[in-house]
């Protein structure tokens, strides 16, 4: 084996090996642009997560855009109303493909408080766009929306846009994302499940004690 001095040593630091499909995918994570706009209380949040403190642009999420045209992320923070349904939707529809949403806050998950009585309000954003991140919370801390952002990084950095060959055919570069089976997308595990055990505790003041509904059975006084 015949070795060249002069050139060991030099490319190690200087040379990356990598693929189209991980070039394209940290580029689309690391350059997140969200929407500016909030629908309630949780969009306070998402502001201090943009400001100062926390610095929501560490991950490359902090250009807010004030048109959906130039945007790729919607952060629905607030809840979410039939009146705005057909809002955020026509929003969402003005976005640039490829395009993500991230649903912020309980009210915009399923309704929050407002799920038995609200008459006004959507029982969850996800009936009315595609939510790829759900960020739960009355209302969600920012550093909750920051770990929502990185779970969004993730899910585009396992992104596939190649595809398995078929057969024993050579693959060409003009194939490259036209022929074969398309991969997979690899989701990504959670860094926790989120469930606490909470040990029985016994209820020691009668208002903390469930009551019956009138009428749902027997009430024990031998009616």
């Amino acid at each position: 084996m015949v070795k060249y001095p002069w050139i060991e040593a030099r490319f190690e630091e200087n040379v990356i090996l990598t693929t189209i499909e991980e070039v394209l995918n940290w580029a689309k994570s690391s350059s997140l642009w969200p929407m500016t706009f909030g629908l309630a209380c949780c969009a306070i949040e998402m502001m201090a997560t943009g400001a100062g403190r926390y610095d929501l642009d560490r991950f490359g999420a902090g250009a807010f855009r004030a048109t959906p045209r130039q945007a790729d992320l919607m952060i629905v923070a607030g809840t979410v109303t039939f009146k705005m349904a057909s809002r955020v939707r026509r929003l969402y529809e003005q976005m640039a493909d490829p395009k993500y949403v991230i649903a912020m806050g309980a009210c915009t998950i399923g309704g929050g408080p407002y799920f038995d009585w609200g008459y006004h309000v959507v029982k969850g954003v996800d009936l009315v766009v595609p939510v790829d991140v759900y960020v739960p919370g009355c209302p969600p801390r920012p550093e909750a929306l920051i770990e929502g952002v990185m779970r969004l990084q993730e899910k585009i950095r396992g992104h596939h846009i190649a595809r398995r060959p078929v057969g024993d055919s050579p693959r060409r570069w003009w194939q490259f994302g036209r022929a074969g089976i398309k991969r997979e997308d690899e989701l990504p595990i959670p860094s926790h499940s989120g469930f606490v055990r909470v040990e029985e505790v016994k209820l020691v003041f009668r208002h903390q004690q469930v009551q019956p509904k009138k009428g749902s059975g027997s009430s024990g006084s031998g009616e």
